[in-house]
């Protein structure tokens, strides 16, 4: 079918960290999922309500009833990378959260893309901590896009996933070859024409060790800041606000 509302709900990943436009604006795998649709549906209108740092709860309580009132015959949710960071994190309650958005969403008629999270280990080696909840988060997401039928795109299933030529230098986002695989799979997931199966190819070429100075460059640039903020009580979303709150016509592809 072709979709006429399109809204995506998240955390960085979906707000389009570290896709750049040329104007120094992010476009992530969700502008790039809804210039697709609006090849089929010129009138399609998208709104982005993803703000980074975000945690589960707070999808649900400041992103939920916006992306409600909008009236969304499609709807994203990709959410819980920010919880399962935390040692002191309740997957449990990370799962509630997210049967919530993907029900409510449901409930109110919109088609829903769930999203599993991939290893972050072959990533970022010191995430190895919060590998197993992710696990365990992600096989509820597949329980819960079976209860409600919603689209699931299994990233965890697809070890290209994971390759970190896919990610960003700060070893937390996609890059914009990860961003246009993410959106690949979401087109695969939900049955688009024209899309298959060629995103979870894996490269050809071996992928080389990491330096000893790029553990270092990543350690001083990005692991001590995000460290900082966790200490000081912040996130990096404390301020932000959604780059497109309001729905808005596509150009397509």
């Amino acid at each position: 079918m072709a979709y006429r509302r399109f809204v995506a709900l998240g955390d960085s990943t979906t707000e389009g960290l570290w896709d750049i436009n040329p104007d120094g604006s992010f476009r992530g795998w969700a502008d790039r999922l809804a210039e697709r649709l609006a090849q089929d549906e010129p009138d399609l209108q998208y709104a982005n309500l993803a703000v980074r740092g975000k945690l589960a709860r707070q999808v649900v309580d400041e992103q939920l009833e916006p992306a409600l009132a909008l009236e969304p015959d499609l709807a994203s949710v990709l959410s819980g990378l920010n919880d399962m960071l935390r040692r002191d994190c309740s997957v449990l309650s990370v799962i509630e959260r997210i049967d919530q958005l993907i029900g409510s969403l449901r409930g109110a008629g919109a088609d829903v893309i769930a999203f599993t999270l991939p290893d972050p280990v072959p990533i970022n080696p010191i995430a190895k901590g919060a590998a197993l909840r992710l696990r365990n988060l992600n096989l509820a997401i597949r329980d819960l896009t079976a209860k409600h039928g919603a689209y699931l795109v299994d990233l965890e299933a697809q070890p290209v996933a994971s390759d970190r030529r896919l990610w960003h230098v700060d070893r937390l986002h996609a890059n914009p070859y990860g961003h246009a695989r993410i959106a690949a799979a979401a087109a695969e997931a939900m049955g688009l024409e024209g899309a298959d199966s060629s995103w979870t190819q894996p490269f050809t070429d071996p992928l080389g060790p990491r330096s000893t100075v790029s553990h270092a460059v990543w350690a001083g640039k990005y692991l001590a800041p995000w460290v900082m903020r966790r200490l000081r009580g912040v996130s990096s979303g404390d301020g932000i606000t959604a780059k497109r709150p309001e729905l808005k016509g596509v150009r397509p592809l």
